[in-house]
């Protein structure tokens, strides 16, 4: 069973831990830090309010507005000492201070400025000014501040807000493993230590790849008895790549070897590391690297490494000064940089080795390659027994027919199809996981949950002949896998499916085996034209996979006359149609494409006729029913089953004969 992820308890690093030693655990001080943080944005807070509250105070001039009434009020009464004048403003000193209502309070004041209405008379006024003996200055009585103070003032609350933002900046790189964020560098994170008592995973926690395991054990073996490889001379893989298909299980493995050894295990993904600012992902390579190195024996893992790990140059756009590119180096001069004796070794998983730089899989570096595949029938049986563990499972639930049922199936998939029956189960009220809840699980697991689609009788009719014929041809041609289920429900996007598998896994294919899967899926077709004399939609599926079979026969696995023994299309899945032939050749192949399937569409169609009783059999009871069990349509079709001494009625399972008709 897929043992929990650790939590990431401590943002402050790209990366998780398991079985760190207490000593490595980091102390509580960046909650100190958030706290001293928290403290000193608060006295920026005070700062800030007090330069605003002093930019308010001084802006001004030094002087008291007061209203020219006032004004002539104070001269009348011989409380001025002098005024200045410039334009139509007048300012001025009393000979004692007097009050001015300001906001409904009283204002003490000595300097003042007015301004003088251009109504006011001139002459009148120098003459109150002359018969009190009013001083008249040339020089302003209240100088403002000047040039260096105002810009001072102005900029102060600006310059203050971009020290917060420096400051929060830091803080928050440093807090939140931004490796030096935009503007510093942060210290050396630690890693975080794993509960005590926590369950680590174990070889017992993975199944269905025995042969991968194998390979691990001597990197258990080398963690654990590190001097009996030294004294031989030996030295261990200073890297292994795990290389599979998603959900065969390559981080479960990874996590299993760290945690039969009893040693720490870093794990990070690869995109982790990229940041936009270049040189942030290298900076975090070597911190990963330092803290291993400190409770070394340990082990790297990077998941996903084809994301930094692609091949560099030719056109992808890595430039020398790219963070992809300065990573993936970094992470090849601290593996160069291991020796023997420092006990760390990287493991890395990829689901496209095929991608990967040169300098990662070369020897010295990720010098073992393990292929981890979807598990055989054996394999699958196991990783069903260990993802029911915490499941009650009925008494007659028999995983290994389940196992015989599911071929293909990755140990992600086969831990889906158990939480889906568990939790179908659960809906019906029931104690126990029954077989048929297994079924049904699969059955919505690959086509989809049931649409009620209320489809008119001539559809259904047309949908049933066209099921039909895939199961008859299925039934009657040599070597082909066994019909388990036929049915014209809709699930998903079918309207209906047909369903088989073989009675054991497949490794290797024969070009009659082949041709019989050609045929059955041209079935449907042939059906509606043996039927209906038409040719619908419908078939749209079947189309694609019968191009892609026939394409991998006459390109790729020598089995036409015509273009020979040899792959003319290589990597189909990842190189476009076309680039990889001449131009001659890529003719010859559609030619070739063209008269395969040709041949297996009128062996189909004259099969059907030849067989039309039959055919008609079983559309018949499809209408009736809806639903076939392998037993119940051999019996119909009045064919016997080569398999049924091993199949049920619960046997389902979805195969390239799959019916897909877009409603």
């Amino acid at each position: 069973m897929t043992a929990p992820v650790p939590p990431r308890h401590d943002p402050k690093t790209s990366w998780r831990t398991e079985g760190v030693p207490a000593g490595s655990a980091p102390s509580p001080d960046g909650r100190r830090a958030w706290g001293g943080c928290l403290v000193q944005l608060l006295v920026f807070l005070l700062v800030y309010l007090a330069f605003g509250l002093l930019y308010n105070n001084v802006r001004g001039d030094g002087t008291t507005s007061i209203d020219y009434t006032v004004f002539t009020e104070q001269l009348e009464a011989g409380n001025i000492r002098d005024v200045y004048s410039q334009g139509f403003q007048i300012q001025g000193t009393l000979k004692k201070p007097s009050h001015v209502p300001v906001g409904g309070e009283r204002e003490t004041y000595t300097h003042f400025k007015t301004y003088k209405p251009a109504f006011a008379d001139d002459e009148d006024l120098w003459a109150q000014i002359t018969k009190n003996k009013v001083t008249v200055t040339a020089e302003p009585v209240a100088q403002g501040p000047g040039l260096a103070e105002t810009l001072l003032v102005s900029l102060a609350p600006t310059l203050l807000l971009i020290a917060v933002w420096v400051f929060i900046a830091r803080r928050m790189s440093a807090g939140m493993g931004g490796a030096g964020g935009m503007l510093g560098r942060k210290p050396p994170p630690k890693p975080v230590e794993l509960e005590p008592g926590s369950q680590r995973t174990t070889f017992a926690d993975v199944a269905g790849i025995d042969e991968v395991e194998g390979e691990l054990n001597d990197v258990v073996d080398f963690l654990k008895n590190p001097d009996a490889y030294r004294k031989m001379g030996a030295r261990m893989p200073r890297g292994v790549l795990l290389a599979g298909p998603p959900g065969t299980g390559k981080t479960l493995l990874a996590r299993a070897v760290a945690g039969e050894a009893g040693v720490p295990f870093f794990s990070a993904s690869a995109s982790e590391f990229i940041e936009m600012i270049v040189g942030v992902g290298a900076s975090r390579v070597r911190e990963l690297f330092a803290e291993a190195r400190k409770v070394a024996p340990s082990i790297i893992f990077i998941d996903e490494i084809d994301t930094i790990g692609r091949a560099r140059g030719g056109g992808s756009g890595m430039g020398g000064h790219d963070e992809r590119e300065q990573t993936l180096n970094q992470i090849l001069t601290e593996m160069d940089g291991f020796s023997g004796s420092e006990g760390v070794i990287v493991i890395a998983a990829t689901n496209r080795a095929d991608v990967l730089d040169p300098a990662l899989t070369r020897p010295g570096r990720f010098d073992r390659v393990v292929n981890v595949a979807p598990p055989d029938r054996g394999g699958r049986e196991a990783i069903l027994e260990i993802h029911t563990r915490q499941i009650p499972l009925a008494p007659e639930v028999d995983l290994a027919q389940v196992a015989r049922t599911t071929r293909g199936m990755t140990g992600a998939e086969l831990a889906n199809l158990a939480n889906e029956a568990a939790l179908l189960a659960v809906k019906r009220k029931q104690v126990r996981v029954t077989q048929t809840d297994l079924s049904e699980a699969l059955e919505k697991v690959q086509l989809g949950a049931e649409r009620p689609l209320v489809m008119p009788e001539s559809e259904r009719r047309r949908t049933a002949y066209h099921e039909s014929g895939h199961a008859l041809l299925g039934m009657l041609q040599p070597g082909a896998d066994p019909v388990r289920k036929i049915t014209i429900v809709p699930r998903g996007r079918a309207l209906g499916v047909t369903l088989s598998t073989p009675d054991a896994d497949k490794y290797a294919y024969t070009e009659e085996y082949l041709r019989g899967r050609i045929i059955g899926a041209l079935g449907g077709m042939a059906a509606e034209q043996v039927v209906y004399g038409v040719i619908t939609t419908g078939a749209e599926n079947d189309l694609e996979q019968v191009t892609t079979i026939a394409r991998g026969m006459v390109a790729r696995w020598g089995m036409s006359a015509r273009v020979g023994r040899l792959s003319a299309l290589p990597n189909d899945a990842q190189q476009a149609y076309g680039l990889a032939a001449a131009p001659q050749t890529l003719d010859v192949i559609d030619g070739e494409m063209r008269r395969i399937v040709d041949e297996c569409y009128d062996e189909a169609c004259r099969k059907l006729r030849d067989h039309r009783g039959r055919l008609d059999a079983l559309a018949q009871a499809l209408l009736a029913n809806e639903t076939l069990e392998e037993t119940d349509a051999y019996r119909i079709a009045g064919i016997p089953s080569s398999s049924s001494s091993h199949t049920s009625p619960h046997s389902r399972q979805l195969t390239a004969t799959l019916k897909e008709e877009d409603s």
